[in-house]
């Protein structure tokens, strides 16, 4: 960023704007680590994934996994970025003691992917500066024994995408929407489980405040490593009061690194903040340049998903869906394909129902008692024991009225351990609603006659008798007349009656 051009004096009693870019790094859901065959899989006891190539022993060679190229281009491609037919591995040079080789193999003048952009809600378009290939480095552990660090190096080469945006957020909510959107879409393609309490998504956020209007930057500090959407959001927040309130005295901002401490709701000072040149980069001797040609670019477009913001608008233009239910629906591509799947096997039984009728007959089964089920018997959704066909069927049923709301309730939760079809479990367990007029009329007639006192109150205004001869209706049945067409039938009894 510039260096800050206005006089510490210019702040007293001035309003500021929030300026923010975040650099958000994913681990990528390859089997290998980025530069060696070793497992990148998480959650092994410490040091069993580690190699040569990791620990970083003299002799040895890194070779560049190509499943990671080929992530970055999908999200490249996501995010509308221009991807680079030649890019360059580099060392990034530092010390830490979970970093055996003393420098991380990353990207820094050539990247494999620029100049992209990220859609927020109410159309605030936020830049993507660019997103790089690096490697993770190791852990260090401090729980174990105050006076001592241990160090697990399996973390060590499990390859890592970083995003970083342009400085064009204006507020912590604004970055922890940008942020969720990232986690999105690396879980639509299949390239990122986005795991944040696992680390596999970390961020760090560049925060600084300036004069409302001015084009210049202020001083911005780092705060680095948050892997929660609410720890983003508080931290920034906490950070440009922090920094508005050392202008507003009169003092300066500190260009460092700092730390977000959940437990006290306040950043704190970790070190003084490195530039480009104290990394020392240079371009990676022992690995070629990544070339990425035209055909390749074609044949992993060509294998990407629908996203989640084509998804949304196609929900709402052409299934007639309020923006809530695609909203929830769009979130996880598992959920959003269920839909679809639901709604093709829906349109293929040929009913008499709207689009618009059918979509949200499936949307409310799904956002309702699908997810529901999923949460509380931790169910993933690619498995979920109701297949699409099924569950189109069983909204047909409801949307038919052969089933009440009450019936459809209970035939799904039996339809989640019995793959018989849904209305042949209705009829076995009396859940079909009786639905002809016919069958009706006379009973409607009887319970009327049965029941000259409460046809008097009615009569005499009393609206509320209505569900009384309802009730009565429904107890001369085993299975579940249509409420309904009852409701409706008594009244136009009790019309013809009044006549």
């Amino acid at each position: 960023m510039a260096i800050l051009l206005l006089t510490v004096g210019d702040f007293t009693n001035a309003s500021y704007e929030t300026v923010v870019g975040l650099e958000i790094h994913c681990q990528l859901l390859t089997e290998s680590k980025a530069f060696s065959a070793d497992s990148a899989a998480f959650g092994a006891p410490p040091n069993q994934h580690v190699d040569y190539v990791s620990l970083g022993l003299p002799g040895t060679l890194p070779v560049l996994n190509e499943k990671v190229v080929e992530y970055a281009v999908r999200l490249g491609l996501a995010l509308n970025c221009t991807i680079e037919e030649r890019s360059v591995m580099a060392r990034k040079h530092y010390f830490y003691p979970d970093l055996p080789k003393g420098y991380q193999i990353s990207q820094f003048e050539k990247p494999i992917c620029v100049g992209g952009q990220l859609n927020l809600s109410g159309g605030r378009k936020i830049g993507v500066t660019r997103i790089h290939i690096e490697e993770d480095a190791g852990k260090s552990l401090h729980d174990q024994d105050p006076h001592q660090t241990l160090l697990d190096y399996n973390r060590c080469g499990v390859p890592l995408l970083e995003i970083v945006s342009e400085p064009d957020l204006r507020s912590g909510s604004e970055a922890s929407e940008y942020m969720h959107k990232i986690r999105q879409l690396v879980r639509y393609l299949h390239i990122s489980d986005g795991n944040m309490e696992e680390g596999s998504m970390r961020c760090d956020a560049n925060v600084s405040v300036r004069l409302q209007g001015s084009s210049a930057m202020g001083t911005k500090t780092e705060i680095k490593n948050m892997n929660s959407f609410r720890h983003v959001e508080r931290a920034i927040d906490y950070e440009v009061q922090r920094q508005t309130s050392l202008l507003t005295n009169g003092d300066e901002v500190i260009h460092e690194t700092r730390l977000w401490d959940n437990d006290s709701g306040k950043t704190y000072s970790m070190r003084s903040k490195e530039e480009a040149h104290d990394y020392r980069y240079f371009p990676d001797p022992d690995l070629p340049p990544v070339l990425v040609t035209d055909v390749t670019k074609q044949r992993i477009f060509k294998s990407m998903p629908k996203l989640p913001d084509e998804r949304y608008r196609e929900y709402i233009d052409d299934y007639a869906l309020p923006e809530y239910d695609a909203q929830i629906l769009t979130d996880e591509r598992s959920v959003s394909d269920y839909f679809e799947d639901t709604m093709k096997a829906f349109q293929l039984m040929n009913t008499n129902h709207s689009v618009a009728d059918q979509a949200k007959a499936v949307s409310n089964f799904i956002m309702g008692d699908v997810l529901r089920t999923c949460r509380e018997r931790m169910i993933q959704m690619e498995n979920f024991p109701i297949q699409p066909n099924r569950l189109a069927q069983l909204a047909n049923l409801r949307l038919s009225s052969t089933v009440s709301s009450s019936g459809a309730q209970s035939l799904f939760e039996t339809m989640i351990t019995d793959d018989r079809l849904p209305e042949t479990i209705a009829q076995q367990n009396n859940l079909i609603q009786v639905s002809d007029r016919q069958e009706l009329q006379p009973v409607v007639e009887d319970i009327l006659n049965q029941n000259p006192k409460q046809v008097a109150q009615y009569f005499g205004g009393k609206e509320s008798i209505i569900g009384f001869f309802i009730g009565q209706v429904m107890r001369q049945y085993e299975g579940a007349p249509d409420p309904k067409l009852v409701q409706t039938l008594i009244r136009e009894e009790l019309t013809r009656r009044a006549q």
